[in-house]
């Protein structure tokens, strides 16, 4: 990618061998060629406008196009998904929902059919009623047993949120992605929660990645933004025209702390992984926890496919005490788990999912973003609660 600011900076991406490891790549990815007296990762570029004589060429010309920083994070993000490939564009958006959203309504139109999971994301049923007002026919099954296999006749779009928010299930994506591409169909994995580093669908076929980098991507909490990776040509070419339509785009604050951030992704992952399958394993010895899910338990009903297209397992656990009234009791009790939405933070968050009205899922249903705090305290903490909430 050689591109220049308005400043006449050079910002091409330094190139990445192929067998970079995790860590190397998300410490060095989408950083400029170094130059002189610069910093190695420059700046925020705030402009609506570029200085542009003459015929309106060249990479900027207006701020709802494109922007140098968002080129910079746009590199590093495809050098996590597609890491060594040249065929694969990434473009950045506002929010999570922004790239969910411009993906189904660039692809789609009036007499299309979709497939999407009926346990995904909370605001997937929000945007059913959208594409339904559109005239597009809506299908949908569970992520577990490959179940949207059977719809797939005749569809344009299959939607795969693998593994799934927030029961955790897991699909064989490239089986998916076989089967639907064997009928015409495109395939879009939704790949927040196993985060690039967790998985890679372009490398199992899938023809877009979608994710909210507000999650673990950026790991902080503190920006809310979103992208779509996928194989340049047509497809793509429609994805960037339905976010010049609709100006989903972030600002060059938001793009500049989230590539900040992807430097510390491989340690905060690690971190978060491994203390996660801790916490699973203790969670499942207390008679109270029912329905503990995290695909990287061994006994975990969607291990043997997660063990087969993952490289690591999340930081979500997700699991049930017996009441609403336990389980708002046990969140009252953590001292280093904050009662809050969202997941993938460097701080450990916990809500009772029932509380928000869209999800499947009993009145005690937690679930618990597994954070960066010492693993023996975190568990001493969650043990503490639970035992407070049953008296």
């Amino acid at each position: 990618m050689n591109d220049s600011a308005g400043d006449g900076r050079n910002i091409e991406a330094a190139a990445l061998p192929r067998e970079a490891g995790d860590g190397t790549r998300a410490v060095r990815a989408g950083l400029p060629e170094p130059v002189k007296h610069e910093p190695t990762l420059p700046g925020p570029v705030f402009a609506a406008h570029f200085h542009l004589p003459g015929d309106p060429t060249g990479p900027y010309t207006y701020g709802r196009d494109e922007n140098p920083t968002w080129t910079l994070l746009e590199s590093a993000i495809g050098g996590l998904e597609a890491p060594g490939r040249d065929d694969v564009e990434t473009l950045v958006f506002a929010s999570g929902m922004a790239a969910i959203s411009s993906v189904l309504f660039s692809q789609l139109r009036a007499g299309d059919a979709v497939v999407l999971p009926d346990d995904g994301y909370q605001v997937l049923p929000l945007v059913r009623a959208q594409l339904e007002a559109y005239g597009i026919e809506v299908r949908t099954a569970p992520t577990a047993g490959d179940a949207q296999l059977g719809l797939l006749d005749g569809a344009r779009l299959l939607w795969i949120e693998s593994p799934s928010n927030p029961g955790l299930d897991v699909c064989d994506i490239r089986r998916l992605v076989e089967a639907a591409h064997a009928r015409g169909a495109l395939v879009a994995v939704d790949n927040t929660l196993a985060t690039p580093l967790g998985q890679r669908p372009l490398e199992l076929g899938a023809d877009f990645v979608v994710a909210s980098g507000t999650k673990q991507l950026t790991g902080h909490g503190d920006i809310l933004l979103g992208y779509v990776a996928g194989r340049g040509g047509e497809a793509m070419t429609a994805v960037r025209r339905w976010r010049k339509i609709v100006g989903a785009i972030p600002g060059p604050m938001e793009a500049w702390l989230a590539h900040r951030s992807l430097a510390t992704l491989q340690l905060r992952a690690d971190r978060q992984n491994a203390t996660a399958l801790k916490v699973a394993e203790v969670l499942r010895s207390r008679s109270e926890v029912t329905g503990l899910r995290y695909p990287g338990l061994p006994d975990d009903p969607s291990h043997q496919i997660a063990a087969r297209q993952m490289r690591r397992y999340g930081c979500v656990v997700s699991f049930t005490l017996p009441t609403r009234a336990r389980a708002d009791r046990f969140l009252d009790a953590l001292r280093l788990v904050d009662d809050a939405t969202s997941f993938g933070g460097l701080r450990s968050t916990a809500e009772r999912r029932g509380r928000w009205g869209g999800d499947a899922v009993p009145e005690g249903f937690i679930r618990l973003s597994v954070g960066a705090e010492d693993p023996e305290d975190l568990v001493a903490d969650l043990l503490r609660a639970l035992d407070a909430a049953a008296g």
